[in-house]
């Protein structure tokens, strides 16, 4: 079997937990701040981690589940921001199928440094759940990252373009691509901030 979407998280788990925490909500969305929903919302962060962006999300008063497969980094999260109200889940991409399976729709999805993980047949598979998960004039927040895989880890490189085109046939369109270098002290690693719109 090949290498799994998730693949050196769990291992990794205790170092990843002070890499995420590390740097804020703040500082890795600042190209997109402005474009969350300004009132209470209801918030998917998927591939959640350590769950730093939920609760800063919970925070603002918004209703957030966080989606983390990687059970290490859950348990984590949930102790971190335990003083928060977050609706934790263990599900994954590219289905999603426990969380289709509440049939709610959210205002805002988040999907910061996931989707490059997934291979082109999972990212259309994942595009299709997020369809299914999306709200009417939902937002979907992507960020793609470019540069050297770590070891041990399974990435793609994932243009914005192709994300874009991916994102058409369901309505979406690009309401944000903006590029981002320099995070977390990393020089040959560069972002690009994506917000698709239905």
């Amino acid at each position: 079997m090949g290498t799994t979407s998730t693949a050196g998280y769990g291992e990794q788990a205790e170092a990843l937990v002070i890499q995420y925490e590390s740097i804020t909500f703040e500082d890795v969305h600042h190209d997109v701040l402005h474009l969350l929903p300004a009132e209470p919302a209801r918030i998917a962060d998927i591939g959640a981690g350590t769950g730093r962006d939920a609760a800063a999300l919970a925070r603002r008063g918004h209703h957030v589940v966080a989606i983390e497969p990687t059970a290490e980094l859950r348990e984590a999260g949930r102790q971190l921001h335990a003083d928060v109200p977050i609706e934790w889940l263990d599900d994954s991409l590219p289905a999603l199928a426990k969380l289709r399976e509440q049939s709610v729709r959210f205002d805002a999805i988040m999907l910061t440094a996931v989707w490059m993980h997934l291979d082109a047949e999972e990212r259309a598979q994942a595009m299709a759940a997020v369809d299914a998960l999306l709200a009417d004039h939902g937002l979907v927040f992507l960020s793609l990252r470019h540069g050297p895989v770590p070891a041990g880890r399974r990435m793609f490189d994932v243009s914005a373009e192709e994300t874009i085109a991916l994102a058409a046939p369901f309505g979406m369109r690009a309401a944000h691509c903006s590029q981002r270098s320099g995070l977390m002290d990393r020089t040959d690693v560069h972002w690009t901030n994506l917000v698709l719109q239905r």
